[in-house]
């Protein structure tokens, strides 16, 4: 395999060279409002971003996988949970929701109806831009393997993936470590998953 290619978020063409790779069904490194996240276009590459992050090792189990998308809107393609508004309020931003797939959008992924999925409309406009021409979410999970820290920088992360990613966007230095807060809508509320960057009372 080819080392990943790596180019500046503020060139002229880094979305359109973005999109060549999502399409392709590459793994690619993106920069968010929050951390550098493995991605690839959802569904197929739910499998390759699994591997490469190494949650397919003996002992290790695959974790549900973030999906970005470009508005807050879009969310009700996927499902027909009710969110509070509370919640859509505070995107764009890192904020990730969990709801039920609905059933249709299940099927055209040759799931289950009603499997928990988690949503975030990321607050970096250009990240926000790359998967509105896309026209299908992002996956997004930390830059790293598993049980080791997030990588903030685009040459440490193409060190570790430089052989797996296609593509690594460099964005400049991660502006912060803080994941994505997480909660798991519920009947008449929601409850937090995992406390992060956004305060969710």
């Amino acid at each position: 395999m080819m080392e990943a290619l790596i180019i500046k978020k503020s060139r002229g063409d880094s979305i359109e060279i973005t999109l060549e790779a999502l399409r392709a069904k590459e793994c690619v490194v993106l920069p968010t409002d929050t951390i550098y996240g493995l991605s690839g276009i959802v569904p197929d590459t739910e499998p390759l971003i699994q591997h490469i992050k190494g949650r397919d090792a003996p002992g290790e189990g695959p974790k549900p996988l973030i999906r970005l998308i470009a508005a807050p809107e879009d969310i009700f393609r996927y499902t027909g949970a009710s969110i509070p508004r509370t919640l859509l309020e505070k995107w764009p931003g890192p904020l990730s929701v969990i709801v039920p797939l609905a059933d249709a959008a299940a099927q055209a992924e040759g799931r289950s109806g009603g499997v928990p999925c988690a949503f975030r409309c990321p607050g970096d406009p250009w990240l926000r831009e790359v998967i509105a021409r896309l026209g299908a979410p992002v996956f997004s999970t930390s830059a790293n393997r598993t049980g080791r820290p997030p990588l903030g920088d685009a040459l440490s992360i193409w060190k570790e993936f430089s052989l797996e990613a296609a593509l690594i966007v460099d964005g400049g230095e991660a502006p912060e470590s803080v994941p994505s807060t997480i909660v798991e809508v519920t009947e008449g509320g929601y409850r937090l998953i995992r406390p992060g960057a956004v305060r969710v009372s």
